[in-house]
């Protein structure tokens, strides 16, 4: 009898059992997969006619599956109760979402603004889910009702989200992966996370607890809530904020410990010499005096307590030219004006024309004699700004003629008849999008579009090797400040170090979650900084590749990093126009300066420390006062652990350089602390 009654309840789908269709819909599901022999021995163990699986269409059995794993997953879950397909109704995630925006403005002042950074991941999941499950009308409306309450510097991802219309569209996407892959950190109060949890808690909203388990992580502290602007100023990367724990390991900023140039400078004295100072038999013979010490080498350096050992990672010895090129630099230096808000620097603006939308990159040499220009037609031109010609070396055969333990070998191995005041470079197939000069000026680094990096000799004036490994284009490389060891950061979302005389990286630092578009070297050399398109900085060591420090606050990409002389202090500039201060002892934001206009793209610090100079797109050279940013910042009492009180920036400002129409391309202070800067005329 119940045979005949399930037989004839297959005349019309709406009278079959719930048991029967599940069976009916798992068999159209293998017969899909044509798993012949599974779908008879089913059929004959259900007792089901071919015929009735005609009756379902593939949008019934993909809800009965849907409900089906729903149901059984809930009932697994310890104390959950029983849910339908329904969850992915946008009506519900509409609710919840509003539930929860009114909490948040209900709350108290004090927790409001910490509580108030969670509505921003939650809303783009529940954008990702309404999209996956093919609500995309209802998806775009959710975003458009309540994005505008969000803060201003999500409105760029809001509007990249938005083209997301489709579940293909999620995947390979950058935004999603990194929004899906890392949680969302979020720094808040032990107090306002327990008023968030209750609310959750109370009104049984499982959809964002589903959410808030899955994509969120709260980094919570012990103390008072943050304010408004704390929280604004490390918020706005694509993963939210950098947890404490990322930057618990000790970074040694300090500076390596110089060579003693005295013994350089000062001839060892003869065995004869010290045989006539000490003989006995000639005891009223006078004595020859010794000679004077150099003053500017008799000060021996201190040993930094924060630098790191000189053999902790192997660094080139220095030879000859190069030690003779040190003793020249400090010779230079002193003779350095010394710099303060009473004494600015000179300025001298070298303006490109008619190049404006061809020239892509420049950098000048460190002893100031040189600079490289990059072009989009993939050529580099390398000038001479001073009366002396670049000089070719002579060939082969009148080398051997040279004495090659003559002092001046470098001078007289170039050839005089050579001379030029500019020599070109040929070989990149794609726009050159930095140059740098190697510290011994021997050599100069050029990166590219065509994924590739060149080192060009400087005395045969020839490309002596390419080094490829990134897979997409290039956007920076930078030499070490003592040589040998380069690096480069690319679209390929890696940064990595190289070593001059191997063709494959040492290093590949991971982690970013978007293309890294610059890079910097530590004036120790034992670290690397990368600032990428998702609003993070990070610092690497070059012993191990770690991550050593995570640094946020930017809320555009980040396009200039500058170390400071003492090498405690990191500045970044950013498309939001503003130039971020962190301190590498624990990472911490120490101010922000806001007086541009457009993004910075470039900045440097003065040879002695006291003046950072930042140039922007906006065609404006600004001045600050780091000594005295330093001083007040050493001076002031901060928690540095969750909520320091960022400094004012803006009472930092010397002084601000219009140009008529030229944004700066690099900045450039030379051994004597007069400033170059290089740009292209907009016409």
């Amino acid at each position: 009898m119940n045979n005949n009654a399930i037989v004839n309840g297959t005349d019309s789908p709406g009278s079959v059992s719930g048991d029967k269709r599940d069976l009916l819909a798992l068999l159209k599901l293998i017969k899909k997969y044509n798993l012949k022999q599974t779908e008879e021995l089913l059929c004959q163990e259900a007792n089901i006619r071919s015929e009735e699986l005609e009756d379902l269409d593939d949008k019934e059995i993909s809800s009965l599956l849907t409900s089906a794993l729903g149901d059984s997953q809930e009932n697994n879950a310890p104390g959950s109760t029983t849910h339908t397909g329904t969850d992915n109704d946008p009506e519900l995630y509409d609710t919840a979402y509003g539930e929860l925006r009114n909490f948040v403005d209900e709350s108290l002042d004090i927790y409001k603004h910490e509580l108030f950074m969670v509505l921003y991941p939650i809303l783009v999941q529940i954008y990702f889910k309404l999209v996956s499950n093919g609500y995309a009308k209802q998806a775009r409306d959710f975003v458009e009702k309540y994005g505008p309450d969000l803060d201003y510097y999500y409105r760029e991802d809001l509007q990249n989200l938005l083209l997301i219309t489709k579940r293909s569209d999620l995947e390979n996407n950058d935004f999603v992966t990194a929004m899906e892959t890392d949680k969302f950190i979020i720094r808040m109060s032990r107090d306002a996370h327990s008023l968030f949890k209750r609310h959750i808690q109370d009104r049984k909203q499982e959809l964002i607890a589903d959410i808030v388990a899955k994509y969120l992580h709260f980094d919570t502290y012990e103390g008072t809530a943050r304010s408004k602007a704390q929280c604004d100023a490390t918020a706005g990367s694509l993963i939210g904020e950098a947890r404490r724990q990322d930057n618990k390991i000790r970074v040694y900023y300090g500076l390596l410990k110089e060579v003693d140039f005295q013994s350089l400078t000062t001839p060892a004295p003869t065995a004869v010499e010290e045989e006539d100072d000490n003989d006995p038999d000639a005891p009223d013979k006078p004595k020859k005096k010794k000679p004077k010490k150099d003053p500017l080498f008799s000060k021996k350096s201190k040993s930094d307590p924060n630098a790191p050992a000189m053999d902790r990672i192997p660094l080139p010895e220095l030879k000859d030219a190069d030690k003779l090129e040190k003793l020249k630099a400090l010779r230079e230096a002193s003779k350095r004006v010394s710099l303060n808000k009473d004494s600015l620097p000179c300025v001298c603006l070298y303006t490109i024309l008619n190049s404006h939308h061809s020239v892509t990159c420049a950098e000048i040499s460190e002893d100031s004699y040189m600079m490289a220009v990059g072009f989009t037609d993939s050529s580099i031109k390398v000038w001479s700004l001073t009366p002396a010609k670049l000089r070719e070396m002579k060939t082969a055969e009148h080398l051997k003629d040279i004495d090659k333990d003559a002092e001046d070998v470098l001078v007289r191995m170039m050839d005089d008849r050579t001379g030029e005041a500019a020599r070109t470079f040929y070989g990149h197939s794609g726009p050159v999008y930095r140059c740098a000069f190697a510290p011994e000026k021997n050599m100069l680094l050029s990166c590219s579009e065509d994924t590739t990096i060149r080192l060009w000799s400087l005395h045969t004036w020839t490309c002596i090797v390419v080094f490829k490994g990134h897979l997409f284009p290039i956007w920076d490389v930078r030499f070490s400040p003592h040589g040998y060891y380069f690096a480069s950061c690319s679209y390929d979302k890696t940064a990595r170090l190289w070593a001059t005389d191997s063709n494959q990286p040492l290093r590949i630092f991971t982690g970013h979650l978007s293309d890294v578009d610059c890079v910097q070297f530590h004036p120790n050399s034992n670290y690397i900084a990368s600032g990428s398109s998702d609003r993070t900085i990070r610092l690497w060591d070059v012993l191990n590749g770690q991550l050593v420090r995570l640094m946020t606050g930017h809320k555009g990409s980040i396009y200039a990093l500058a170390f400071s002389i003492c090498g405690r202090y990191l500045a970044s500039g950013s498309s939001d126009h503003t130039v971020l201060i962190y301190d590498l002892s624990h990472g911490q934001l120490v101010t922000s300066l806001v007086r541009h206009t457009g993004s910075i793209h470039t900045m440097c610090f003065s040879r002695d420390g006291t003046i950072l100079a930042i140039g922007g797109l906006d065609c404006y050279l600004t001045l600050w006062d780091f000594s005295k940013l330093v001083e007040d910042y050493i001076a002031q009492n901060s928690n540095a652990s969750h909520n320091p009180e960022i400094n004012e920036g803006d009472t930092y400002l010397l002084r601000a350089f219009p140009t008529k129409s030229t944004p700066f391309l690099t900045l450039h202070f030379t051994r004597r602390n007069l400033l170059l800067a290089v740009g292209t005329f907009k016409s």
